[in-house]
């Protein structure tokens, strides 16, 4: 990587831990998924991040935090801290595009070799949901930050994910700028983990993923990840149609996500 981290710390984190995480996918909402489109072209999608550097980059950098008096904590861009803050985020964001290539690579090969379909690499869509850019707003320029939310930028290409058994989306972003240019980056919850974990039956999690691939042996670990904990993405994206523009719709075929 072309980029450097900002600490002997983090480095030595680096070289311990980020070598072997790199390519995996990690646990929670994060999946790769086999989906097809209306025309029945087939798709691969991958939702990962920056692994374990993202949290040890965020807690280092919180310990050089000054507190606002609305009682955000915060790092002032023009200080040292901030310009190595900046520095780490975008090691950490390159470092997560990767992180979803690896996977995408080693997915791709898998499935030349068991039944000889090649991808079409010029149809590589890529987007982040957590980062901090500066952008101009109405003529002032601003830090940005998105958390659970992705750039839609006027022609913006993005992804907008629902559930392990509902649609996800192929959009581009309209350039909304009330809304910062942004949209959400996915369904969200309308259960904690721990409510859906405990309440969800396996029987009522078959019946919602019928007709999706899925490991079923995991059965009991993916009742916090059921559908039905997540809010209806579809009312979700006409909430947000002066957002985003849709421009392929797709349903899922196999989803994999990381249990241990």
């Amino acid at each position: 990587m072309d980029l450097s981290l900002s600490d002997p710390v983090l480095e030595k984190l680096e070289k311990r831990d980020a070598r072997v995480q790199l390519g995996t996918l990690g646990r929670g909402n994060h999946f790769l998924e086999f989906q097809t489109d209306e025309e029945g072209s087939l798709w691969l999608m991958v939702h990962s991040g920056s692994r374990m550097m993202g949290g040890a980059i965020r807690d280092h950098h919180l310990r050089n935090a000054a507190e606002a008096t609305t009682g955000f904590l915060y790092v002032d861009s023009d200080t040292k801290h901030g310009r190595a803050y900046l520095q780490d985020m975008c090691w950490a964001l390159q470092y997560a595009e990767e992180n979803r290539q690896e996977m995408i690579r080693s997915t791709v090969r898998l499935v030349e070799d068991v039944i000889g379909i090649t991808a079409d690499w010029s149809s590589a869509v890529s987007c982040h949901h957590n980062h901090v850019r500066q952008e101009m707003c109405e003529g002032v320029l601003y830090w940005v930050h998105r958390k659970g939310a992705i750039w839609a930028g006027y022609g913006v290409p993005g992804i907008i994910p629902g559930s392990m058994g509902t649609a996800s989306y192929h959009v581009e972003g309209r350039g909304h700028e009330a809304s910062l240019q942004s949209s959400s980056h996915g369904a969200g919850r309308v259960m904690s983990r721990g409510h859906a974990y405990r309440t969800m039956c396996i029987d009522q999690l078959k019946r919602e993923m019928k007709g999706v691939w899925f490991d079923q042996r995991h059965l009991a670990h993916l009742r916090d990840e059921a559908p039905s904990a997540y809010k209806d993405i579809t009312r979700v994206m006409r909430a947000q149609r002066e957002l985003t523009k849709i421009f392929r719709v797709l349903r899922p075929v196999l989803s994999y996500k990381a249990v241990s």
